[in-house]
Parts: structure tokens; sequence; C-alpha cells
């Protein structure tokens, strides 16, 4: 057996049940809860962990599955699964049953890829719905046959109410006929056996002639069904009788209904039993915040975080969150502290978590917890005395060691509170010692409780113990219910005692006795505690600077890239300017062209020619800062700060210089022989310092890039373009500028070569001079110029 009875109940798994029970809809949910079974490997429990992760995502989404509550379907579809014929409040609950099944698969089935565990389930519902929808319309909620079940039942039902209306008419003409009352007990009528009847007086029982139905009890009034109603009163029962009749067939009919789906309803029944039995397991988790460990083996240890004791969480106490480890090779923990402190909470909620794993159920611990499967979990926690079975404390105790000893195994958890207690303690100790190394030895994995000494310090000499405390705040003499890794707790039982109310020198007496003799082990324990608690305390010291470390690291890598983006912000705005000045001058030439196309005189062609040299000027400066800022790309990579003597770019005029001194948000650059003033803003650090020597090389080797992009001087051979092969958009820029370089440098004609290909690139060129401010004329080329492959144009003048 994986797990005691007697192990179950000390841990409280059936108040478990009993809240996951109550999260159920549904009896058989309710059923399948109460009787929760244990997985028999971990593949299992990793499949039903998956399965109930889709159930709760579907639950916090606040996605309720419509599955009803019927009262006892299941003894209806095992009565009509034997040819019986149901009564209508069960045929309602089948009814019920059915359009859950219907609805429940209905509404998982847009979800199959989302949630494909779930819908492996509800896949299997059947779709009885026009089942449910004969039955709901044949029998009312309160069970009674409708109307609508039948027109013969509507008929036979409309017969009975007219019998009854017309009787009714007749008795109460006779109760104002005088000669008929003044034989009567009262003035009323009743009605018995389903007859209209009058309360006659026995003495008179001649003078009003009928059947006698009933009679009171002291016989001095009889009941008596006049003789001229008895033939209604026959009818009424026929009619009666016949509705009976067809209400019985109705009732058989749909029970046949029924009996030939009784297979699939069954199994229906189970589905949704399932089904209900996951959304209340998904519920519980979320109340109790639990989440999935990974799943290990026994040997992998233990590692819980945030770990809480489940039964607390459901009572709604303030529960103390603890971190648990115990990690290979040690594979027994040690808990001691205070009495009160919470030393069995905190093992009997490892416990509980194998138990839960073990049913497939999340655990109440954070995210990142692993737990390993234990095939067997055994407990020891509250033993108590029998004095009519002549057994102690520490004899019961004993008897569930020796117990739990007997099926202790690999894979097993045992867990032992207050182990060998209530007996001298030298004795106690070295029969906890042998007990706990006997567990070891099976290959158990074990958490006790203790006060004893010695135990604590067998983690010194034995690497399969490990130790923990539960903390006590020395300040409030009370427990902190915190659980500490990797050292003994004392028991405070003194500081306990003070908080009781103890006497003072009873307190000072107890201090003097533990001083004297036995609290050596007990002091060297305290004072190990106290160097790990200091240990600790540095480590943690440690860490909080490695990640103020951390921090400081990734704001200077924010500052770096919010650098990086200003100086691509400031290159953008430096090209969008001189973008417009290109366009601006470029607008000049048009101008000065257009005039002197309108009067070209010498003075204009001079004075543009001028202008054009300006323009010529403008170009080469851009020239400059596009080299410019294109050689500084590759190191865009900003410094640091802008300080003196630190290398940084002038965003605006896309030059490096060094920065000389700052003041305020301004600083003084040296570019070259020049000096500088700039706000910050338009500084971008560099690493490396500046050099002059460089940033002059730099300079005129821009220079003398943009000198040798410049248009070279008009000889003979310019006068002759190329353009075979361009696209049109292309060749038409490439024209203009020719013409417009050749154009001011006085040339009378030029010769465009663009090759005879398809004529497209010819007609379209040509098109284009029809309407260019610089060409005369234009002409085909003689046959020696290369005839229609070329175009002969002459400027105007």
């Amino acid at each position: 057996m994986s797990a005691h009875p007697r192990t179950l109940e000390e841990l409280g798994w059936p108040r478990i049940l009993e809240a996951l029970a109550g999260r159920c809809r549904t009896a058989g949910g309710k059923a399948l809860a109460a009787a929760l079974p244990f997985l028999d490997s971990p593949a299992e429990v990793r499949e039903a962990l998956l399965r109930l992760a889709e159930a709760r995502s579907l639950s916090e989404s606040r996605t309720a599955l419509p599955i009803a509550a019927p009262g006892e379907p299941a003894l209806a579809l095992e009565r009509a699964a034997k040819g019986g014929v149901l009564d209508p409040l069960p045929l309602r609950d089948v009814a019920v049953l059915a359009r859950s099944a219907a609805r429940t698969r209905a509404a998982l089935s847009p979800r199959q890829a989302d949630l494909p565990r779930l819908w492996a389930l509800a896949g299997t519902l059947s779709d009885a719905e026009r089942l449910a929808d004969r039955i709901e319309a044949a029998i009312e909620p309160s069970g009674a046959i409708s109307e609508r079940a039948s027109p013969e039942l509507a008929r036979l039902r409309d017969r009975a109410r007219g019998l009854h209306r017309a009787m009714k008419v007749r008795v109460e003409s006779m109760l104002g006929d005088e000669s008929v009352t003044r034989h009567l007990r009262d003035g009323y009528f009743t009605i018995r056996n389903e007859r209209y009847v009058l309360p006659v007086l026995a003495s008179s029982r001649s003078a009003v002639p009928g059947i006698v139905h009933n009679a009171s009890q002291s016989g001095q009034t009889l009941f008596v069904e006049p003789d001229g109603m008895v033939e209604m009163g026959n009818e009424l029962a026929i009619a009666n009788a016949m509705a009976a009749e067809e209400e019985e067939r109705i009732l058989r009919d749909l029970s046949s209904g029924v009996t030939a789906r009784s297979t699939e309803l069954t199994r229906d029944l189970e589905t949704l039993s399932a089904l209900d039995l996951l959304e209340a397991q998904a519920i519980l988790a979320s109340d109790l915040d639990a989440s999935a460990p990974e799943v290990v083996a026994p040997g992998e240890g233990i590692s819980l975080r945030d770990l809480r004791h489940p039964i607390l969480v459901l009572q709604d106490k303030k529960v103390v969150s603890s971190d648990l480890r115990l990690e290979p090779p040690a594979r027994a923990l040690v808990v001691s502290g205070p009495n009160g402190g919470g030393k069995t909470v905190a093992i009997t909620a490892v416990g509980l978590s194998a138990l839960l794993l073990k049913a497939g159920l999340p655990i109440a611990a954070a995210r990142g917890s692993r737990l390993p499967f234990y095939p067997s979990v055994r407990a020891a926690v509250e033993e108590h005395g029998d004095l009519a079975r002549d057994l102690s404390t520490f004899t019961a105790h004993l008897t569930a060691v020796r117990d739990i000893a007997a099926g202790a195994g690999p894979g097993s958890l045992i867990l032992v509170d207050e182990i060998a207690a209530d007996t001298d303690p030298r004795e106690g100790a070295a029969l906890a010692s042998a007990i706990l190394e006997e567990f070891l030895d099976r290959g158990a994995t074990v958490l006790v409780t203790t006060h004893l000494d010695e135990l604590k310090a067998l983690a010194l000499s034995d690497p399969r113990f490990a130790n923990a405390r539960v903390g006590f705040d020395p300040e409030r003499l009370a427990p902190t219910f915190q659980l500490h890794l990797g050292s003994p707790g004392s028991s405070s039982a003194i500081e306990v005692a003070r908080r009781v109310g103890l006497p003072e020198p009873v307190l000072d007496r107890a201090r003097a006795a533990l001083s004297g003799r036995g609290g050596a082990l007990g002091e060297a324990l305290r004072t190990l505690s106290e160097e790990r608690a200091r240990l600790e305390a540095q480590r943690a010291e440690l860490a909080r600077e490695a990640e103020g470390a951390r921090r400081r690291e990734e704001a200077a890598a924010r500052r770096e890239e919010a650098a990086f983006r200003a100086e691509k912000e400031a290159a953008a705005r430096v090209a969008a300017s001189l973008a417009e000045e290109v366009e601006s001058a470029r607008e000049e030439v048009r101008r000065v062209l257009t005039g002197l196309q309108a009067a070209p005189t010498v003075r204009k062609a001079s004075e543009a020619s001028r202008q054009l040299e300006e323009w010529a000027g403008s170009l080469e400066k851009a020239s400059r800062v596009a080299v410019s800022q294109a050689s500084a790309a590759p190191e865009a990579a900003p410094g640091g700060a802008v300080e003196p003597g630190v290398r940084v770019r002038v965003a605006s005029l896309g030059q490096e210089g060094e920065v000389l001194e700052v003041s305020g948000d301004e600083a003084v650059v040296r570019l070259g022989g020049l000096r500088v003033r700039r706000p910050l803003a338009d500084l971008l650090p560099l690493r490396g310092k500046a050099k002059a020597a460089n940033l002059a090389r730099a300079r005129d080797d821009r220079l003398r890039a943009a000198e040798q992009a410049r248009p070279a001087p008009l000889t003979s051979v310019s006068r002759r373009l190329d353009v075979r092969g361009m696209r049109v958009d292309d060749l038409l820029r490439e024209v203009d500028a020719f013409l417009d370089r050749l154009f001011a440098e006085g040339a009378l004609d030029v010769v465009i070569l663009h090759g005879h290909g398809t004529g497209a690139l010819k007609e379209a060129l040509r098109n284009h001079l029809k309407e260019s401010p610089y060409v005369g004329a234009f002409r085909r080329g003689d046959p020696q110029e290369g005839g229609d492959a070329v175009t002969v144009c002459a400027f105007r003048r």
C-alpha cells in the first residue's frame, strides 16, 4: 500500500478529499473525489498534471463547463438497461444528463487544439438532446406528465375536467334544494374516492338515496353519493382510468428511448463526473495558489519554494511560507527549534505535498519546485498512550515506528515527529540515531523533528543528514514559524517558559543547571548556528552587491543605447537640412537658366556662371559632411560621460573633436585648429581619447575625397555621354546633369550615345529633350557619328 490509512489520517488527507468533494457539482464527481486514487508512476502523475493545467486555464478564465447536477441518474439508467419503466422524476434526471453531455461537448469542441486532454474526454460524449427534448416536453419539472405528451392524454383530461364541472354544478344545485339540505349535517359537498358526496345525517339515510362511500368516526354522518350523480361519477372514473393508462404508455415509450441509449448515457455520466472532478481539482488548486512541481526520482532530492501547509491555507489562516531543500547526498532532514514553532507543520506539509502529487494534484508551493514521486509515504505524527491497552506514549510511538520500519524501502518517504521522545534523552538519542540510520540504509528519505542535540549533531559527521531549524524571535519570545536550512535550532525552552509566565527565580535556576551539566554539545551547536548565520548574512550582502552591480551595468547599457539613438536622430536632422539646402540650390539653378533662356546676354551668362560656382561649393560641402558621417558610422558606439579629454562627435557638424572644458549644459570642443562651443545634447561621447593629428589627417582625407568627387573640367572627350543599358529614370537624371554641366562651361553641342535596342530608351530621351531648357535643337547622328544610335544636341544661345 502506497500510504497506510493511519498515515493518511495523521497527515490530514481526508480533509483534502473533503475540500475537493465540496467543490464538485455532481453526485458522481463527489463520489470520485471521496475515493480519489493514488497514481502508480511519475509518467501518470505528469499526464494528470497536464490535464489539470488545461482544466485550470479554463476555470481561471471564468469559463465553467455546462455540467448540470441531476439527482440519481445512475439508478435510473441501471433500471432502464434492464427494460424497466422509469418514473417521471428519474426520467427528468436522465434528460438533464443527456442535455448536459451534449452541451459540454459543444462547449469544448471549438477548443480542441487548446485543450486536447479535456477534449479527449469530452469528445466521447454523446448527443442525446432529442431524447432530452422528448422527456422535458412530456414531463414537467415537478414530475407531472404534461398534456403535451400526447393528444389522447389531452383529450381524456379535458373530458375529465368537463365532467368535474358538470358534477359540481349538479351537486351545488342539490345543496340549494331545501328538501335535501334539511337532511344534511352541513351545507357543503366533498369528494371521497373521486366521487362527489354529501354529508347526510345517519337518521335521514333513506331520505337521500345513493351510494354510501364513507362515514364519520361517530357514525352519525354518512357520505352519500346521490343517485343522480352516480352515472356521471362512473364516467369520470372511466376517463381518469383511461388517462392513467395513457400516462403509463407515455412513460413506457420514454423509458424505451432511455433503454436504447442506456450504455452511452452511462458512459456520459462517468465522463461528466470525471470532468466535474477535474473542474473541482482546478478550483482547489487555485484556492491553494498551487503549482505543478518538477516530478523527479526519489534520489534527486527535494526543493520546495514558498511551501505552505495546504490545510492551513484552506482554513484561511495566515501561513508563513518557507523554502525546504534536501539535496543529495543528504536524505534525512532533522528539524529542530522551539515548541509550538511549526516543526510538525513543516514536515507534514512535505508529506501532504507528496500525497497530492501522487494523486496527480499540484502542491501549495511556488513554481520551480522539485518533488520526487515517492511510491510509499508513511508517518508517525500523533501517537497517544492507551491505558486500556497498557500503552504509554513512548510505547505507542515505538509501535508506530516499528510498523513504518516494516514497510520502509527504496523510494519511501518517512515522517516522524519528535522521534524517541518521552524517555531518557541519552537512550532516546541513541535509539533515534539507530532508527534513522536503519531507514537510510533501506534507501528511504526521512524527515524528523527533535529536541535531541545528538541528532542535530549527526549532520556534522554524516553527509546523509542535514539540519533545519524553526526561527525564534528573542525580543518577542515567540517562534517565527520560518524554516531556516543548514543549521540546527535551540528548543528555547527557558524563553518559552518565560513567555508563559514562570517565575524568574525558577528560570535562573534552570539556566544554572543547564550550564553546569550536559550543555556543551548544545552550546557548540548554537555557536555553529551563529557562525552559519553570520556567513549567510555575508552571502546575502554579497548577493545584494552583485545585484546592484548588475543593475548599474544595465543602466549604463541603457544610457549607451539612448546616446546611440540620439546620434542617429541628430544625423537624420543634419541629412534633412542638407537635402533642403541642395534642393534650394537646384531651384536657384533652374531660375537662373530660365532667365538666360528668356534673354541671353553676356552679363547674365557671367552672373549665372558665378551662381553655379556657389552651387558647386554647396554640393562640395554636402559631400564633405556625408563622407565624414560615413567614415564615422562603424564607430557609432558611444563611450561615456562628456568631460575634458573625451573624444566626441559634434552631431550637427558631423565632425569629431576633443572636449576642452565643460560648463553647465555646454562644452568647448576643439575641431582641428578651431574651438567651438556646443550644447552637451549635440555631443556624442566616443571610446578612446582624441588625437589632433588623426583629426587633421581625417579632415584632409575627406577634403581630398570631396575634391576627387567634383566634376572634371570639360574636354573634347567629355562632349559625349554614353547612356546605353540605363533605365529610363536613371538616364533622364544623368542627361540633365550632363547638359547642365556642359551648358555652364560654354559647350555648343553634345553627343548622347543610347544605342538601338528596342527603341524605348531613344524615344524617352528625345521626348525629354523636347522639353529641356538647355537644348535649342537635336537630331539623329550622321553615319560617321553613329547614325540613329546617337542623338546630337545643340544648346540654346
